[in-house]
C-alpha cells in the first residue's frame, strides 16, 4: 500500500487504502499516528522526495521530514523484529511444543 505519493509538485498522504488521498499539510497527530501504525504493521510504499520535486514550500518541508522519519525506522523495524525473535525463542518453542 502507497501511503506517501508526490503528486504535480505536492506531497500527499492516506492511512488507508480505500481513502482519498489529502494534501500532506492537513496531517494531524492522529494521521501521523495512523502512517506509523501502517509503516510498522504492513508493507508500504513512499515516493522519495530526492525521485519527485516538491515545489510547494511547506509540503515539502512536512513530506520531507515524514519520509525521513518513517525512512530511519527500517533498519530499526529490522533490529527490533530480530532481537524479538531471538529474545522469545526459547519460549517459542516451549509453548510451540504443547
Amino acid at each position: 500500500m502507497k501511503i506517501l505519493k508526490i503528486e504535480n509538485g505536492n506531497g500527499f498522504f492516506r492511512v488507508e487504502e480505500s481513502s482519498e488521498w489529502q494534501q500532506i499539510d492537513v496531517i494531524d497527530k492522529n494521521g501521523l499516528l495512523k502512517l506509523l501504525d501502517l509503516f510498522l504493521g504492513k508493507d508500504v510504499e513512499m515516493d522519495s522526495p530526492e525521485d519527485f520535486p516538491i515545489s510547494n514550500q511547506a509540503h515539502s518541508i512536512i513530506y520531507r521530514s515524514i519520509h525521513e522519519k518513517l525512512s530511519s525506522l527500517v533498519d530499526d523495524k529490522k533490529r527490533f523484529k530480530d532481537e524479538s525473535e531471538r529474545m522469545y525463542l526459547e519460549e517459542i518453542k516451549k509453548y510451540s511444543n504443547l
